[in-house]
């Protein structure tokens, strides 16, 4: 939460930036939300056996600036904080490490109803990217080694997220927001560090469900 402390008044000193800048009220969003976050997993295949590699279930937030560009496309600047315990799991044994994630990314909302609406379905697509970062202690031992390390290390990747979710009105300025999000990057082979293992190439899944309320200006 600290690094959302950080982000929070920056967006707020842009939201305001472009608030003195618009003349038509209601044109930017101001909000923040909480987020679950769930990674699907990797099988590394080592001589020792099979072992599943990745994040377990966890929770972050979210704070984001928007920028309805036309009556249903808008544009939206967002940072994500999650929390995910990177894991090894097989051959009887499981591993575990902190981490956690930051993500930036700037997302299009193609929505299906016009600003004048009171409930606003819409589909997400945005880029951006997110930064993995191994907090846990490192020791002498870990179970599973022979797979793979859990490392105190810091990785950055490429992310595309795409989704659904709905903007619900509150008040004349006020919005529920409810979102759906897979998000993508590579496998975060330096934070998860395959020893004799293979099988940690291709896509990670990060399926994001998150709730807020924005600001509407």
């Amino acid at each position: 939460m600290r690094h959302l402390s950080i982000w929070a008044p920056a967006l707020l000193a842009l939201a305001m930036n472009a608030s003195a800048q618009s003349n038509d009220g209601g044109r930017y969003e101001l909000g923040a939300g909480v987020v679950g976050s769930f990674f699907d997993k990797k099988t590394l295949t080592a001589p020792s056996g099979k072992v599943s590699a990745g994040f377990d279930n966890g929770f972050g937030a979210s704070a984001w600036l928007g920028h309805h560009m036309y009556p249903k496309v808008s544009g939206e600047i967002r940072y994500d904080l999650l929390r995910n315990d990177a894991m090894l799991d097989g051959s009887g044994a499981k591993a575990t490490f902190g981490a956690e994630s930051h993500s930036v990314h700037y997302d299009l909302h193609f929505h299906l109803n016009s600003r004048e609406s009171k409930v606003r379905p819409f589909v997400i697509v945005g880029a951006g990217v997110r930064m993995f970062r191994g907090t846990g202690a490192e020791r002498a031992f870990q179970p599973l080694s022979q797979a793979a390390v859990l490392t105190k290390t810091t990785e950055t990747a490429g992310l595309l997220t795409f989704g659904v979710g709905v903007k619900m009105q509150l008040s004349e300025r006020v919005l529920l927001r409810i979102d759906f999000r897979d998000n993508l990057t590579r496998f975060p082979k330096k934070i998860i560090a395959p020893n004799r293992a293979t099988g940690a190439d291709g896509w990670l899944h990060n399926f994001a469900p998150s709730a807020g309320v924005s600001l509407v200006f």
